[in-house]
């Protein structure tokens, strides 16, 4: 039975980047740069006659690519710090395909998603993690930004039954079009960096 969830890669050089964000907090479990990805739709686990009719679902999907800028870093967890993410300045385009994959999803019989969709990517994990050193943590890097870096797919993920943080593997992947060049786009073509 696979636990599955649909999202957006994170470019290695960001990750790069991002992995060196990590450290310098009490009770954070880092996750692996290999595993950053923006979340679209958490599905949790399936039998595998739902994972086909879910591949099947997203394979409708017809976007136009777009770009993801990082605007800094924030904490998740008002009453007890449970994880420390980069933020993802929100788009109408990422917004909108969040949005399809919840239609198409609930369309196959899967039960709405209650939670308010924040765009983030998760960097740790936090246990007993205090305010006050997520509160310093944040002070000195949450001004970090990167990209924008283009979106040229999506993929459907499937995860290990565990608390989370990977390893994630690629099930489907689906390509958004390519935007029409414009302006200095031209010189650098639609390259995905994946």
């Amino acid at each position: 039975m696979p636990r599955l969830f649909t999202g957006i890669e994170i470019p290695a050089a960001i990750g790069e980047r991002l992995s060196l964000l990590r450290g310098g907090l009490p009770g954070a479990r880092w996750i692996d740069r290999e595993n950053y990805h923006i979340t679209l739709r958490f599905v949790g686990d399936v039998d595998m006659d739902v994972a086909g009719d879910i591949a099947d679902a997203l394979g409708g999907v017809s976007r136009a690519g777009f770009e993801v800028t990082i605007d800094g870093l924030a904490s998740f967890g008002s009453k007890k710090p449970h994880a420390i993410v980069a933020r993802i300045q929100s788009s109408r385009a990422l917004v909108e395909l969040q949005a399809e994959h919840e239609r198409r999803l609930q369309r196959i019989g899967l039960p709405a998603e209650q939670r308010k969709y924040i765009p983030h990517v998760t960097l740790a994990r936090l246990r007993g993690a205090s305010h006050r050193d997520v509160a310093d943590y944040l002070s000195l890097r949450g001004g970090f930004a990167a990209g924008p870096f283009p979106v040229g797919r999506f993929v459907l993920f499937s995860s290990r039954n565990s608390v989370g943080g990977g390893p994630y593997v690629v099930e489907e992947e689906y390509p958004l079009r390519p935007n029409p060049p414009r302006g200095d786009e031209r010189a650098h073509g639609n390259a995905t960096y994946f």
